[in-house]
């Protein structure tokens, strides 16, 4: 075979290259890289990378046997900055890798193609030639209904999974599932569990298992660990086939700082800023993106705008937004450089976050883009229009660090922190709020979820049906981590499946039994998830009644739809002729109870229907007397 390089093909009009270097190219990966091309009846690879200070670039791989010297690119004459060529006989599955030679000291380098779509098993490192069109998808019915799936007045339960450590193949040597082996497992348990979406961590590739996947060095390749680009597409294909819209795990904030990524990739700080007091993160030891440099927010919006195109995803959650926003994330004084005017707001990211929502709702205004943020940052999921940031949702990470905090005390202890139970309620209609109970919990001797619960066993139990119970019923979109859905004990461990066979007991079944049910109310009752961003879905019956570690709420959906009144009793003994106002008199049924039988309690307390009482309560006419059993929740319904 005769590998022999021309440079007479180009994949770039005048118009991309104008956008490219304005920064506002969003569909890069259609010119970058590796493509597969037909020159003059001679099929071949068209290679282009941008490297604008090196000295110049070869492309090496298994078809010259990674000789630097054969297969130089050449610099196009428009500067901007892109080398380009194309090589004959180049075929899809090829491996290779960009050398990169410059003028600077111990600069001349290997690099991994930016914009590749395939790579090598790591820990090999290098990128694979592959043709990404042919894959039939069978997804228009999806695709179709989607923007129903995905709308803020859906329900939207998010089943946050490692694709490493869901399950794996004990008995062939502890495995990896394969992306298809996954789909069809995961896809059958998120419908069995009633889960509407379910949330990747990162399989954008990278090298270090360890980094659960947040150390990216291809942002246009998922991981070669479980299959192929195309099985990728059959998970997702899968998925949308089972009616499972698919989240991806996305990290514009860093990047790694191994030898073969976008660190120093041409010699120079292409990628990140110079400065280490703006291109180092101390706290991850990895790279800082430089926002402003325009064709770096290209290069990015591009990999957003891929995912979604290419693969079908439903949806993105941008990680790390708070570290991206502030220049003074993780450091001290000195550790970072103020702006003019002394502030500490990265304008640059800002400018890149507010642009990366626009052209992707642009583009797609039926998905989702979700800001993992933890800050006060006002306007995050407010429309850029509207001087917002323009996510569709923000996690709610306030709710999530005062309910975790507030479970943990011991029931007697609870009426000295009722505000922790309380104060999410405050805010909750600023944002759109996502309900996070994520891995961040579960690692790094946080203990699991069941472990964070205070008493005996039984307690620890009822306690996290209480928590659960009292999730699904806030105002917002809820995502649950792997394994707190059947009470893993151990905290979450990345190299190995999850404790499936705690489901041989009674307790763990039971918590499994309530998130199941908890998913499928939630669907069935449009009160629970119709105005989850609007103020007109909430209203208190009463929050203050901190004594008896109660609290009691309506959820409102349409005028037409009746509203689910809730009932959270947090301390550890009943209360009986526990009264509640109500907004109008008839008769309530109570259509679930936290403490059933099926989920692990002793039994529900109040099975018959239950007639309204002519006695004021909390500033209404009518009331119902209820019995509460300890640490549950109860939703009740007019018939």
């Amino acid at each position: 075979m005769n590998y022999n390089i021309f440079y007479d093909v180009t994949l770039f009009s005048d118009l991309d290259i104008y956008l490219f270097k304005e920064g506002t190219h969003s569909k890069l990966y259609k010119h970058l890289g590796a493509h597969l091309y037909t020159r003059a009846g001679v099929d071949g690879t068209y290679f282009s990378v941008w490297a604008p200070n090196a000295d110049g670039v070869s492309v090496r791989g298994d078809f010259n046997s990674y000789n630097k010297d054969t297969h130089p690119l050449k610099l196009r004459d428009d500067d901007s900055g892109i080398w380009e060529g194309f090589i004959s006989g180049v075929q899809a599955e090829m491996t290779y890798k960009y050398h990169i030679s410059s003028s600077v000291e111990n600069a001349n380098a290997d690099k991994a193609d930016p914009y590749a779509f395939h790579s090598e098993k790591a820990p090999n490192s290098a990128s694979k030639v592959y043709e990404l069109e042919g894959y039939k998808w069978d997804d228009k019915k999806w695709m179709r209904s989607r923007h129903k799936n995905n709308s803020h007045k859906a329900p939207i339960s998010i089943y946050e999974v490692h694709l490493g450590s869901w399950r794996r193949k004990v008995e062939e040597n502890n495995r990896y599932l394969t992306y298809i082996e996954a789909a069809y497992e995961l896809a059958h348990y998120l419908k069995e569990m009633n889960f509407t979406h379910v949330e990747l961590m990162p399989i954008t590739e990278f090298p270090f298992k360890g980094s659960w996947g947040y150390q990216v060095t291809g942002y246009f390749a998922p991981t070669a660990r479980f299959g192929s680009p195309h099985e990728f597409m059959k998970f997702v294909d899968i998925m949308h086939d089972n009616g499972i819209g698919v989240i991806l795990d996305w990290v514009p904030s860093h990047f790694v700082t191994d030898g073969h990524g976008l660190m120093n990739f041409d010699g120079t700080c292409l990628f990140e800023h110079k400065d280490p007091r703006r291109g180092y993160h101390p706290q991850w030891k990895s790279a800082i993106f430089n926002y402003d440099r325009d064709e770096v927010r290209a290069f990015l919006i591009s990999s957003a705008i891929f995912w979604l195109e290419s693969y079908h995803i439903d949806g993105i959650r941008v990680d790390g937004v708070a570290s991206m926003l502030y220049l003074d994330y993780a450091r001290e004084d000195g550790e970072w450089i103020p702006n003019e005017d002394g502030s500490n707001v990265n304008r640059g990211a800002v400018k890149f976050l507010k642009e990366l929502n626009s052209s992707v709702y642009g583009e797609f205004s039926d998905i989702i883009m979700i800001a993992e943020e933890s800050t006060n940052y006002s306007k995050v999921s407010k429309p850029v229009s509207d001087g917002g940031l323009g996510f569709g949702y923000k996690w709610n990470m306030g709710w999530m660090h005062d309910i975790l905090k507030y479970m943990k005390f011991d029931p007697i202890y609870r009426e000295h922190h009722h505000k922790d139970l309380t104060f999410s309620f405050v805010y909750m209609f600023n944002e759109n709020y996502v309900l996070p109970l994520s891995h961040d919990e579960v690692v790094h001797m946080k203990g699991s979820l069941i472990n964070k619960m205070p008493g005996d066993n039984y307690k620890k139990f009822a306690n996290l049906r209480t928590l659960f119970s009292l999730m699904m019923a806030h105002p917002g979109k809820k995502l649950l981590f792997m394994g707190g859905e059947f009470a893993q004990f151990a905290e979450w461990n990345y190299e190995q499946s999850l404790d499936w066979h705690l489901l041989e007991n009674k307790e763990n079944q039971g918590i499994k039994n309530i998130v199941k049910t908890l998913n499928k109310l939630y669907q069935d009752e449009p009160a629970l998830y119709k105005n989850d961003v609007e103020t007109n879905g909430f209203e208190w019956i009463e929050e203050n009644d901190y004594q008896a570690n109660v609290i009691s709420f309506i959820r409102r959906g349409a005028k037409n739809q009746k509203p689910i009144i809730i009932v959270c009793n947090f301390a550890d003994k009943e209360h009986i002729g526990y009264k509640i106002g109500l907004p109008s008199k008839g008769q309530y049924k109570e259509i679930f109870n936290s403490n059933s039988q099926n989920f692990g309690g002793y039994g529900a307390t109040n099975p018959n229907p239950i007639k309204s009482l002519k006695e004021s309560c909390h500033g209404r006419k009518e009331s119902l007397k209820l019995v509460l059993a300890p640490l549950s929740v109860s939703y009740f319904k007019k018939i």
